[in-house]
């Protein structure tokens, strides 16, 4: 039921990039295919296929049987060793671009957690888990509706600013197709190229400046460092369309300047009195949205939860180690160790002061008898003060003899850091990316024949996936017909019955065969 969308969003554009599988029985069509089957279905790897009885999975592809899991793997290495993924990645992000004639960008990291010895990665922040692991950090670009369109890789611990400037940005810029031409651009010199849209990570006025003079692209963030507080009376109730839902909001705008750069901010007021800031350099958007684009991020979260629960996004896909480009800056790991004893040290000493303090104030307040027992514990508590003061100018001393970044190649060999090698990963993402669109596209079509689609659109989707039905080859009439059985209640039939309709009128035809699909809900 899925095929038409899985080509409609791009699956077979793989045959500009790839070529044929040099020999075996399964050629590249067919493996493509059955990857994308595999994820829709919730297959998430090839070793489980093995719990898959094969012969009723090659049912579905047209097949006696599909192969096993270590023919599959096989397969895999053999289309990854042409290293093509990312200019396949790239001309799909070209095409979805085309077709959507999008505006806004999200762009968000996504850590990857690896637990393996092989590779020294370098630790990331995991947000999700709250806490420093080693890790891949990937930074994903969706649209406003979490589609996705590609993702870039970091090297070490590179942060979502440094990734902005040096790959992302130039990749938007030559990949992806722009909403307004020249002309509309020339003549509205407000007019920004594209938004990008990210969290707090990115903020930095001075480079918002700079990507607007050298480009046009205009930002959308919140605000760091937030002191002041507008007047309550300020704001005014808006409301805010999204999603075929209306919300209230009181927003309220200002024209500030930080760091010598003018930015639009705009306030959310919540009932609890917190204040939302939000600054942009995009002067066309009005207030309302402002604060609709800004607070549709989260779909980008949401994408990022569904994948690694129904596509077991995280998974390490090949376990090749590489190394790190020698002369790359990094974070030099001693200086940052001497920084970590340093903070703690200060901890103990401002514990020391305030115990020294106390003591001094107990004195005051105590008898003469016992003024000699005072002063020998302050005197101690001085001593010991003094003792974790000299230890702060030794660790000083020690860190102004470091430097704070070094070269890759500068590091001590067991500390030097490496990376896994990423193909296999970034083939199989892209097809998974190539899926989840197929599901959000069939999701939608859906939504206009399903009462309750704001709640259930893609559980109707995954229901569809996994109903049964029959698959009857018509070779004689060039006809591939799919009789789905009834699904659990009459208005999800009545949807499923819309969607045949569509799908049939669409006139899609079985890949690498002259079969015609036709679609229809069993009597």
């Amino acid at each position: 039921m899925l095929l038409p969308f899985l080509l409609g969003s791009g699956l077979l554009s793989y045959q500009r990039h790839y070529q044929e599988l040099s020999r075996g029985y399964y050629f590249l069509d067919f493996i493509i295919l059955l990857l994308a089957f595999m994820y829709l279905a919730r297959i998430k790897n090839a070793e489980q296929l093995k719990k898959i009885s094969p012969g009723e999975f090659g049912k579905l592809m047209g097949i006696d049987r599909i192969p096993e899991s270590k023919c599959l793997r096989s397969k895999l290495k053999e289309i990854c060793r042409q290293e093509k993924s990312k200019q396949w990645n790239k001309d799909l992000a070209n095409i979805w671009s085309t077709n959507e004639s999008n505006e806004f960008y999200y762009i968000d990291g996504h850590v990857q957690i690896y637990s393996g010895y092989k590779a020294n990665p370098g630790k990331k922040h995991v947000s999700r888990q709250k806490l420093c692991l080693p890790g891949i950090q990937e930074f994903w670009i969706n649209n406003n509706d979490s589609l996705p369109y590609f993702y870039v890789t970091g090297e070490v611990n590179e942060k979502l600013l440094e990734m902005l400037s040096s790959q992302i940005i130039p990749q938007l810029l030559n990949d992806i197709q722009p909403r307004y031409t020249e002309s509309e651009l020339s003549n509205d010199s407000d007019l920004p190229v594209f938004t990008i849209v990210f969290d707090r990570e990115g903020y930095s006025p001075v480079f918002f400046d700079k990507i607007w003079q050298e480009h046009r692209i205009a930002v959308l963030t919140y605000r760091k460092n937030v002191k002041d507080i507008w007047d309550e009376t300020e704001f005014s109730e808006y409301t805010i369309e999204s999603d075929a839902e209306s919300t209230e909001m009181k927003l309220s705008e200002k024209e500030v300047k930080l760091n010598n750069v003018s930015l639009r901010e705009i306030r959310k007021l919540s009932k609890d009195g917190h204040q939302t800031s939000i600054i942009t350099t995009n002067r066309k958007l009005s207030i309302e949205d402002v604060a609709k684009n800004m607070f549709l991020r989260w779909t980008q979260e949401n994408f990022f939860k569904y994948m690694r629960k129904d596509y077991d996004f995280d998974r390490i896909m090949q376990y090749v180690v590489e190394q790190v480009d020698s002369e790359l800056k990094v974070a030099n790991p001693e200086y940052n160790n001497l920084c970590y004893y340093l903070k703690k040290l200060r901890e103990k000493i401002s514990r020391r002061r305030a115990k020294l303090f106390e003591l001094i104030v107990e004195n005051v307040n105590d008898t003469l008898e016992n003024t000699s027992k005072q002063i020998k514990k302050q005197i101690k508590e001085k001593e010991e003060l003094d003792e974790l003061l000299k230890q702060e100018e030794e660790l000083i001393a020690q860190r102004n003899l470091l430097p704070s970044r070094i070269k890759i190649k500068d590091m001590p060999e067991k500390n030097k850091y490496s990376r896994l090698h990423i193909e296999s990963k970034l083939f199989q993402n892209i097809i998974k990316m190539i899926c989840y669109r197929a599901e959000s596209s069939c999701a939608n079509v859906l939504s206009e024949y399903y009462t309750n689609y704001k709640k259930d659109k893609r559980e109707l989707v995954k229901s569809i996936i996994s109903c049964h039905g029959d698959i009857i080859c018509d070779n004689k009439n060039e006809m591939l017909t799919i009789s789905l059985y009834s699904q659990s209640s009459p208005r999800m039939n009545y949807a499923l019955s819309k969607l045949c309709e569509l799908l049939n009128d669409a006139e899609n035809y079985y890949p690498g065969t002259n079969l015609k699909l036709s679609y229809n809900i069993a009597k």
